[in-house]
């Protein structure tokens, strides 16, 4: 039995920055960011939007009633969790109308989380075949203003449906993963934004790489010559480039240009909304197979997960025939091309934002946000309000 992506949905909040204006402001070369790192737009989050609005409004673009009946595995990963217990799932499963008798689970290791949530969706679906689960990547990346993380900050959602006999891609149960106890990212719990030792995060996300990958080789006698591409966690979009130049270094020519040639079109998503964490993966994922031409029948992608802390892991799938009728391009291009720009101004009125840390109530003014279908509308007696638009 096969059991992989059967659905995928996106979304990202309707405002975006460019990144050679938010450069020029920064008094920095446009080329640092749009070249150095690979960045064009970052995405940028109203209040009204957070994980669980993002993540149901990326559900609600795929889910069909029969996908509401079948669910009963709701997973969001997400590392930016909006209550301390409550699982942010919780909140997808009501606001997507998913039927009662559903798990609904929220997982957290940085941006690796959605990746664990797709293995547990597949024991699942394995024990049983008649089920679906729906698993959830959601994330705003935050550094703040004037930060060396501040061009790599984006805000989005991937919603994906795992089943039996999937139409987009059947998962190999081939992953091998590790974990090492690193302090190359992390956000304490007092702290809104992120601390990363970029250098340090930069190197272990390749040395997790090459350890990952080199043991997925031996376990199951593989090679780059059996895979048509290859995705990655793009945190900014030149990190998966240097990733994809490490593992391509002693391969043969003609692997190399294969591979490099599906990259560009896996990052296009990527490079117009920013890094999403747990997310990223399976944007890339998304952009390549909507972006890119139409893969051989059975073309085995590679995907390299990776969560600073750190966990990594290196696992792959095979397209499935005819793939491309179950993908939503028009979709997704038109939610991207139809964002508000806003001026830099805006953009760090935004970013400044936040709901009060105490016990105040507030109410939001979501008539500012348009695109999502659902809201944050705002938090009364600690409780917060999500509703449609």
């Amino acid at each position: 039995m096969e059991i992989g992506i059967d659905k995928m949905g996106f979304y990202t909040p309707e405002f975006f920055i460019d990144m050679e204006k938010l450069a020029e402001v920064r008094g920095v070369e446009p080329a640092k960011y749009t070249i150095g790192i690979g960045q064009e737009k970052m995405a940028v989050a109203p209040l009204s939007q957070d994980a669980v609005t993002m993540a149901a409004n990326a559900a609600l673009e795929v889910l069909d009633e029969e996908d509401r009946e079948a669910i009963d595995f709701v997973l969001l990963g997400t590392e930016s969790g909006v209550d301390h217990s409550k699982s942010g799932a919780v909140w997808v499963h009501r606001l997507t109308g998913i039927q009662k008798y559903a798990r609904s689970v929220e997982l957290k290791q940085a941006c690796y989380s959605a990746t664990a949530a797709i293995t547990m969706a597949m024991g699942h679906i394995s024990l049983h075949p008649e089920r679906k689960v729906l698993v959830l990547g959601t994330d705003i990346a935050k550094y703040g203003l004037n930060t060396g993380g501040e061009p790599t900050q984006g805000a989005g959602a991937v919603a994906m449906v795992l089943s039996a006999n999937p139409r987009i891609l059947a998962l190999d149960t081939d992953s091998v993963s590790m974990s090492e106890d690193i302090s190359d990212f992390w956000r304490p719990l007092h702290s809104d934004y992120a601390i990363v030792d970029g250098k340090f995060s930069n190197q272990a996300y390749l040395n997790f790489l090459a350890d990952v990958w080199g043991e997925y080789k031996q376990r199951n006698n593989r090679d780059l010559s059996d895979f048509e591409a290859l995705c990655f966690h793009v945190p900014y979009t030149k990190m998966g480039k240097k990733a994809l130049k490490a593992l391509t270094e002693q391969a043969s020519e003609e692997d190399a240009a294969r591979l490099m040639g599906y990259y560009e079109p896996s990052i296009s998503y990527n490079k117009a909304v920013g890094n999403i964490y747990t997310g990223s993966l399976y944007l890339s994922l998304l952009s390549l197979l909507e972006q890119g031409p139409e893969l051989p029948e059975d073309a085995r992608i590679g995907l390299f997960s990776y969560g600073s802390g750190g966990v990594g892991e290196f696992f792959s799938g095979k397209v499935k025939p005819g793939y491309k009728e179950h993908m939503l391009k028009d979709e997704h291009e038109a939610l991207l091309n139809n964002r508000r720009e806003l001026s830099i101004e805006e953009y760090e009125n935004i970013l400044q934002q936040a709901l009060p840390k105490d016990e105040t109530d507030i109410e939001l003014d979501v008539l500012e946000t348009t695109s999502g279908t659902v809201v944050l509308k705002g938090v009364q007696a600690n409780i917060r309000h999500y509703g449609k638009n």
